[in-house]
């Protein structure tokens, strides 16, 4: 999935490097969510 470099190596790796923490946060957010939601389902008896 890598696409051409628009910046310089350094700049890059950075950028690189801080998309790459965001996205697992937001994979973690999310997954905290659903299971927060499936909690809330089966406490409601629609599990």
């Amino acid at each position: 999935m890598k696409s051409p470099s628009k910046g310089t190596g350094k700049a890059q790796e950075a950028r690189e490097e801080r998309l790459k923490k965001a996205l697992k946060a937001n994979l973690a957010r999310r997954k905290a969510q659903a299971r927060a939601r499936k909690g809330q389902d089966e406490r409601n008896g629609q599990g």
